[in-house]
């Protein structure tokens, strides 16, 4: 297995898979962009069997070589459409939710944006905290992309620019700051509020720093997926349909809501508490498999002087 998540994540999951299973997983960890351009470039020579991915449009991209065999139906039919390729060759395995964190003490709900279009106007200046060179960030503007083009994208980066948005390496600095009053706002996936609160022993309704959920399509309420795909040698290989069948099994899944605080994708396994449920949000209607162009998007966050 080539890993885009952290050893520290998936190793308590190989290790119950292999206890449980008898199958002996070996598994090579990266950066998921690194591993699908590895992929990409090691073709039918790849080693890897399976590609577990921390998005999308890792997958789209390698999808999009023809490198992944077809899934079986009774696989894919566990996840909602929205969270899986359109032909088959990848599916979802948890969600994230992209959100604005806000510190109470700061930001008055009334006051919250209904789009994320709206933080370049000049009452959020110096008050939006964003993470350029994170993947979820980069993931987020290419879908923006995708949804409304290369010029109200590059627009919307050259606001921020302009409105002075502070600069963080990841998103949990980001509400970290939020929570301690050095940033109002940032934009950050969902769940980093609930790692901020395990960290400090509590629970997240102790927290000054809340997610602002973007409704109505809004391409800030963006969801992405982390997400698996069989190599296309691999496809007829039981051992690797029984690790991707337990991906999606409600051990693994379950796992994933309480450590990780992410979405589970099949029904059945709660989400995290206080999480609005993953079918109330209103996102934007996008082919996460489309998301798989990041270059351009780094291109552009450098371009607009962000990073």
């Amino acid at each position: 297995m080539y890993s885009g998540r952290s050893e520290s994540l998936v190793k308590p999951l190989l290790e119950d898979f292999q206890e449980t299973s008898g199958i002996t997983v070996e598994a090579r960890y990266g950066e998921t962009a690194a591993i699908a351009a590895q992929l990409q470039e090691e073709g039918s020579r790849t080693p890897a069997d399976v590609f577990l991915a921390q998005d999308a449009g890792a997958l789209g991209a390698v999808a999009g070589k023809d490198l992944f065999a077809a899934l079986p139906d009774v696989l894919l039919d566990k996840v909602p459409a929205a969270y899986r390729d359109e032909g088959g060759e990848w599916v979802g395995v948890t969600g994230r939710s992209r959100t604005m964190v806000y510190n109470i003490d700061q930001v008055a709900e009334k006051d919250l944006p209904e789009s994320v279009f709206d933080l370049t106007e000049p009452e959020w200046k110096g008050k939006v905290g964003v993470a350029p060179t994170n993947g979820s960030f980069q993931a987020f503007v290419t879908a923006m992309r995708v949804e409304h083009g290369e010029e109200r994208t590059q627009d919307f980066l050259h606001g921020l620019k302009a409105n002075d948005a502070p600069i963080r390496e990841g998103n949990g600095a980001i509400v970290a700051d939020v929570e301690n009053g050095t940033l109002a706002t940032g934009l950050v996936n969902h769940y980093y509020v609930y790692e901020l609160a395990k960290e400090k022993g509590t629970s997240v309704d102790t927290l000054k720093a809340k997610n602002h959920f973007f409704a109505n399509g809004d391409i800030g309420g963006l969801v992405n997926v982390s997400g698996v795909g069989v190599l296309k040698d691999s496809g007829d290989d039981p051992d690797v349909r029984a690790f991707a069948d337990y991906l999606l099994g409600t051990q693994a899944q379950t796992y994933f809501a309480q450590e990780t605080y992410e979405y589970p994708l099949v029904a059945g396994v709660a989400s995290a508490p206080g999480l609005p449920k993953l079918p109330s949000l209103k996102t934007p209607d996008i082919d996460l498999g489309d998301l798989d162009d990041l270059q351009t998007t780094i291109a552009m966050i450098k371009e607009s002087g962000l990073a």
